[in-house]
């Protein structure tokens, strides 16, 4: 037995199997002190209020009262011969009604209290209830509080619309979590397939072609994976933005495709005026170079446009543009709303066959990225004539 066999096992835990050794439990929740229900504390806020007001009154009257005089009273009628009461059975008789008033005042105080508290808190007890199904994954539920504008209509609506973000949110990341398993998954079906095919008849494989293949099917899966990690870095670490140009960065993206528009048989037409903004240089680069791979692949056949503008946008001079239209086929808005969704693409979640046009299905998305990342705005419509628009719109300088 050598020295590291040695060592007491404590020193080396088991890490074998580690989703059965930490069973899934839910986080703790904070031990709160016990105290009363906001319905019990208003409905004594209610009465200690109802009763101190009545005992001022009182006292008032009270404090009045023995100001009068200390004398024996007579009545002003000839007829009545007796006596008025004094000012001590006045306050005598005053304390005892006092009391029983008070008395009365306390209960209606309790029992009026205790109804408007739980008239007034009710749309609280119903933003609750939502909260709790809505901590137990029942998102599509909406509490719709109806009434007058007040403090509950108000934060009935904001945790509504919370909720809506909540269950558009985790609605996509189920879709992109679903359609990244697809995507990654068919790369690695068609290698296990074509090394199942060789590995059955050695023999009658054209190997070459096999290779080239495997290589292929390989760079496809390199590239999904790049693409998810920058689309992953992009949520999460917010880029570094520095003085920069949009036009300049659409130049350089427009050299880095040329060759791919001239293999394609589209014509580039640029219009590049200064764009400054502030920005990230390399992240605009690959955002222009993601929506002109997007317009040169999805183009007509054969004699496909694509025209590429940058400039102040006319309709808000303090934001800057960039604008890149293409022709192709006719396309819908409600398709069209759909194009930044991860590996969705123009015609849903279906490669092309062509290996030079297919993509992934995450350039838009990438773009959408950039640009949430910058505090832009990422507007895709149809061409009128078919083919896409898509206009990046960021702010100028002066906005930051």
């Amino acid at each position: 037995m050598n020295e590291r066999d040695k060592r007491p096992r404590a020193e080396h835990p088991r890490t074998e199997h580690p989703r059965t050794e930490r069973p899934r439990t839910e986080r703790p929740r904070t031990e709160r002190p016990r105290r009363l229900t906001a319905r019990m504390r208003l409905t004594l806020s209610y009465t200690l209020f109802a009763v101190t007001a009545g005992t001022l009154s009182l006292a008032v009257v009270y404090v009045g009262m023995r100001y009068i005089p200390n004398y024996p009273l007579t009545s002003s009628n000839p007829r009545y011969r007796s006596d008025a009461p004094s000012r001590q059975e006045i306050l005598h008789s005053l304390l005892t009604a006092g009391g029983y008033a008070l008395a009365l005042l306390t209960a209606v105080g309790v029992i009026g209290g205790w109804l408007i508290a739980g008239r007034v808190l009710r749309p609280l007890q119903d933003i609750t209830r939502a909260a709790h199904r809505a901590a137990s994954g029942a998102l599509e539920h909406r509490i719709a509080l109806t009434g007058p504008r007040d403090e509950f209509t108000d934060l009935s609506d904001a945790f509504d619309e919370m909720l809506a973000r909540l269950q558009h949110s985790f609605e996509a990341q189920q879709r992109f979590a679903a359609n990244a398993s697809h995507e990654l998954r068919t790369p690695l079906a068609i290698t296990r397939t074509m090394l199942q095919v060789a590995a059955a008849d050695p023999a009658g494989q054209d190997w070459g072609r096999l290779v080239t293949r495997l290589q292929d099917t390989n760079q496809r899966g390199i590239e999904i994976s790049e693409a998810l990690l920058q689309l992953a870095d992009l949520g999460h670490a917010p880029p570094e933005l520095t003085p920069t140009d949009l036009a300049t960065a659409t130049g350089e993206a427009l050299a880095a495709v040329h060759d791919e528009a001239e293999a394609f048989g589209v014509t580039l037409t640029a219009d590049l005026r200064p764009a400054p903004t502030t920005g990230n240089p390399v992240l605009l680069r690959q955002a222009a170079v993601n929506l002109l791979h997007n317009a040169l692949r999805h183009n007509l056949p054969t004699g496909g446009h694509v025209t590429v503008t940058t400039g102040p946008d006319p309709r808000q001079p303090d934001r800057v543009r960039l604008t890149v239209t293409n022709t192709g086929p006719q396309l819908t808005a409600e398709a069209v709303a759909t194009f930044t969704e991860p590996f969705l693409r123009g015609r849903g979640r279906t490669a092309s066959t062509d290996p030079a046009r297919r993509g992934h299905g995450l350039g838009l998305a990438i773009v959408a990225a950039i640009t949430d990342a910058h505090h832009g705005d990422l507007r895709l419509t149809p061409a009128p004539t078919g083919g896409l628009r898509a206009t990046l719109l960021l702010p100028g300088p002066a906005e930051r």
